[in-house]
């Protein structure tokens, strides 16, 4: 039986992605989650737990992995610091996840809240120089980008193509297989039944 761990967003929990997980399970797949708090955990340690989480699931057959904004950018890190024995996913599936430091993340950054509730995290998503030491991913990557974010000149993306989070050129890099671009705000791409449609006729091949 094929395998999904879907690891969720920052501030996000794991029931964000409730409904795709729903209708995966439909289709005869093995569904998981991966949870962690950033506001008591550093990016270190949730990728140490997530690689020991992804070796367990290796050990158990085949596997794909999504992740929605941060998870993405976890499972990457992950990834590149799995031993060369543990099988890589068959797919990897990035939902609004950036590659780039985030304009919102740093924009947010001088704010107190901000920096107390995201933590590292949050210091992370804000550096570019801490998110281009995230190594690309060398396994089948399909991104799925949300447009349906704002544009003009009072939204932090002007005329860019958006999310309401992230941009496109915050999300997109040579190394992914294929991007995908859909009508959905970054909040609701891990509930979107067009984005679960695409994933589900992806694991059909």
């Amino acid at each position: 039986m094929k395998q999904v761990l879907f690891v969720h967003g920052m501030g996000r929990s794991p029931l964000s992605a409730w409904p795709m997980l729903r209708r995966l399970r439909k289709q005869g797949i093995k569904t998981s989650t991966f949870s962690y708090f950033v506001s008591s955990q550093s990016f270190d340690l949730i990728q140490f737990r997530l690689e020991k989480r992804i070796r367990e699931i290796a050990r158990q057959g085949e596997y794909v992995l999504i992740g929605h904004s941060l998870g993405g950018v976890l499972i990457r890190a992950a990834l590149a610091n799995l031993n060369n024995s543990v099988s890589l996913p068959e797919h990897l599936f990035l939902l609004g996840s950036p590659v780039n430091a985030s304009r919102l993340a740093v924009f947010f950054r001088q704010y107190w809240l901000f920096r107390i509730l995201t933590k590292d995290c949050g210091a992370l998503l804000a550096s570019s120089q801490r998110m281009q030491q995230i190594p690309a991913s060398i396994c089948t990557t399909t991104s799925i980008i949300g447009v349906k974010g704002i544009n003009g000149s009072k939204s932090p993306f002007k005329d860019e193509l958006n999310d309401g989070v992230v941009s496109i050129s915050e999300v997109s890099a040579d190394w992914m297989t294929e991007q995908i671009q859909l009508p959905v705000m970054h909040s609701f791409l891990p509930s979107s039944r067009q984005i679960s449609d695409r994933i589900i006729d992806k694991l059909s091949y």
